[in-house]
């Protein structure tokens, strides 16, 4: 308690900032942080679990809320087109950050790069590999041969084209150089029912939606995506444990993003009362809980992340030719 207190404390003393550009010391009133999802969803959890150690740093309530739709593009364009000036900030992911403008391509009406900016990347959130129980493989290698042997005859289960699973399913194919095909569904639901029922025989899904089926037994859990293994599954190896895929790491990563162009002062600001708020042991434990990797990333780290993982995420769009319809 008295960590969180101290924490509370540092994060208050930098909410104090004067801003000459802005002619006021901010905030002096709400902020508004968008959730480019619906609410329930891993974002939105996010969004929330950050809500009250903020509006404890900041001195004023910070309010989420969800714009959902267009593969959240909707809630990147609100922002990007919002005052810079530090009221307006969003729960972003990897999607509408790093990836659609590598889909969508001349569809989207703002570009991340030029438009929003990362003030800190909050998690990582890894992907899990499943398989149903009857699969005949029990891990990486065992995928690996097996897909080799009959290429095309395997396949794999996703929430959606282009999403961060579907592209973690497609980098495991061009590393190993395999063939196993991609079947999207409209969600995770689904996606991870249909591997328990052996409608496909595996697939990439967050932790969050798998957990209770592989505590069940329905589906077995082989890999995880990120470098490090997770807290919830100790004896699950991650896929770079595999000598041949060493170099191999895709996750999905929230973070708190302003427009480009909020002042400097302001951003370093925010992001040191976020820093100050997730050194907390209890906010991270929460954090855990729902699979979320908590990451320590400075301003300039958190804008090279986001930065290489949009580079990463493309080659990946390309060399797969992935395209969406529409």
């Amino acid at each position: 308690m008295i960590g969180r207190r101290n924490a509370i404390m540092g994060a208050a003393a930098l909410s104090t900032l004067s801003l000459p550009a802005l002619g006021q010391s901010y905030p002096s009133r709400p902020i508004r942080m968008l959730v480019p999802y619906a609410a329930g969803g891993g974002q939105d959890i996010a969004a929330r679990l950050l809500a009250e150690p903020l509006r404890a740093g900041l001195g004023q309530p910070v309010v989420v809320e969800n714009r959902s739709g267009a593969s959240g593009m909707i809630a990147a364009q609100a922002l990007a087109q919002s005052a810079a000036d530090g009221y307006t900030l969003m729960l972003g992911g990897a999607g509408e950050t790093a990836i659609n403008h590598h889909l969508f391509r001349d569809r989207m009406t703002y570009r991340p790069v030029r438009d929003i900016r990362p003030i800190m990347v909050v998690v990582k959130v890894p992907n899990v590999v499943m398989a149903n129980p009857e699969a005949p493989f029990r891990n990486v290698p065992e995928l690996v041969a097996a897909a080799e042997a009959a290429p095309g005859r395997f396949s794999y289960s996703s929430s959606g084209i282009g999403n961060p699973q579907h592209l973690a399913g497609e980098l495991l194919n061009h590393m190993a150089g395999i063939r196993t095909l991609h079947v999207p569904y409209r969600g995770s639901g689904p996606a991870v029912l249909d591997i328990a029922s052996g409608q496909v025989q595996f697939g990439y899904n967050s932790l969050a939606s798998a957990l209770p089926l592989i505590r069940e037994g329905r589906i077995r859990a082989i890999a995880v995506t990120s470098k490090e293994r997770m807290p919830q599954l100790p004896d699950v190896p991650s896929v770079s444990e595999y000598a041949p895929l060493a170099a191999y790491e895709l996750v999905n990563f929230f973070g708190v993003f302003a427009p480009a162009a909020t002042p400097e002062p302001l951003m370093v600001q925010l992001h040191g009362v976020l820093a100050s708020a997730l050194r907390d042991a209890e906010l991270r434990a929460r954090f855990e809980g729902q699979g979320l990797l908590v990451q320590s990333m400075g301003l300039e780290e958190s804008r090279s992340f986001v930065t290489a993982e949009a580079e990463k995420f493309g080659e990946i769009v390309r060399v797969a030719n992935i395209t969406v319809e529409g």
